[in-house]
């Protein structure tokens, strides 16, 4: 099976991060032109441990794009600290990080999750 240039690109990066970051979780984050959501991924054991989404939990229908990256990013980083994840690494997958992705991570890092 062919793999597209997205995919590629996506699994050139995850593959770098696991080398450099072996004990820590991993944040997977998948961003659609409407939504955002990312979760946290045990690598060892192949289970996502916590995640969040704009589909289930937005706060209401008139918010801009960014401001829900923020929420999501609140819910995540709430969740995370409850199971006492503090030290993870950031896979923006075939994203760049600049935008959303960016204000998600900024947010995450305010909170408390270290990466």
């Amino acid at each position: 099976m062919k793999l597209s240039n997205r995919a590629k690109k996506a699994q050139r990066i995850r593959k770098k991060l696991k080398r450099v970051s072996a004990d820590r979780f991993r944040i997977s984050v998948f961003r659609s032109s409407k939504n955002i959501s990312a979760q946290i991924i045990d690598d060892k054991i192949n289970k996502t441990l916590v995640s969040a989404t704009s589909i289930n939990d937005r706060p209401s229908n008139k918010v801009k794009k960014s401001e829900l990256s923020k929420h999501v990013a609140e819910i995540l980083a709430k969740k995370a600290l409850e199971k006492k994840i503090t030290k993870v690494y950031f896979d923006r997958g075939r994203y760049k990080f600049h935008g959303r992705i960016k204000i998600f991570a900024e947010i995450l890092r305010k909170k408390g999750i270290n990466f």
